[in-house]
């Protein structure tokens, strides 16, 4: 017989080719689920599983994100697009301020965060002096992140949780200054005084001094200014995109 993959002549009793060394019993049998278009009917098995699977995962992902309930009520539809505009233009102020100026330390928004600024120090306080320093911003982070998935998980308003998401992007933006005063501190912090003025009173110069990170303090703000940026866009682009599909279903319309 010859191998049909060296083409070596050889006894038609071999096991296995004496040069290249295939089994020729495993060949054939390979060689047998070969489809006339010579691919293998295993790997084309494969593909239509990745592909179901893919097609099952894409569902649940447009379900989970972009669900709309129909009808909408044009009423609750309005409020909603008054929301977004205030969100859209109002967020366009934090994105094209400089971090220097502390523009999210001087909003509205600051003062919603601060309540849970302070909670965190609080509630994180009981895993050391490290823990409670960061746990301010933990705390100021993991708020709009818990209200984020209950009102994706649990309410199923994909609306609203692009609200939140947007406050998500706002609450990085928030953080940017102070991690980026790390090293000047010439902020005003709450209590009236400056972190220069009160030994282990700035969170982000305790910890990144701990850390031996002080001297990134400015690439850290800049990078969690980038963060908050892109979740802001990101906001806006889910948030408008579920309104159009809200207009879409609208009871007036379906009428």
């Amino acid at each position: 017989m010859i191998c049909p993959k060296c083409n070596l002549e050889q006894l038609d009793n071999n096991a296995e080719c004496a040069k290249c060394g295939i089994i020729f019993e495993k060949y054939f049998a390979r060689q047998a689920l070969l489809p006339e278009n010579g691919a293998p009917i295993t790997l084309n098995v494969h593909r239509k599983e990745l592909k179901e699977k893919s097609g099952i995962f894409i569902d649940f992902a447009q379900e989970l994100f972009f669900h709309v309930t129909s009808p909408v009520n044009p009423f609750y539809f309005s409020g909603r697009v008054i929301v977004f505009l205030g969100i859209f233009f109002g967020g366009w102020k934090f994105i094209l301020s400089p971090i220097e100026t502390n523009y999210p330390g001087q909003s509205f928004m600051h003062f919603v965060n601060l309540p849970f600024h302070e909670a965190g120090h609080i509630i994180f306080g009981f895993f050391g002096q490290f823990i409670m320093m960061l746990g301010g911003s933990l705390g100021q982070l993991l708020m709009p992140l818990t209200c984020f998935l209950v009102i994706l998980l649990k309410t199923r308003d994909t609306f609203g949780a692009s609200v939140v998401f947007w406050w998500i992007g706002e609450s990085c933006m928030d953080l940017a200054p102070y991690i980026n005063d790390a090293r000047d501190l010439k902020l005003i912090l709450l209590g009236g005084v400056t972190g220069s003025e009160v030994v282990d009173y700035h969170d982000w110069e305790f910890i990144l001094r701990k850390l031996g990170w002080l001297r990134y303090d400015h690439a850290l703000a800049q990078l969690t200014n980038t963060v908050g940026i892109l979740l802001m866009l990101i906001s806006f682009v889910w948030g408008g995109y579920i309104l159009f599909k809200q207009y879409k279903n609208l009871a007036s319309r379906l009428l």
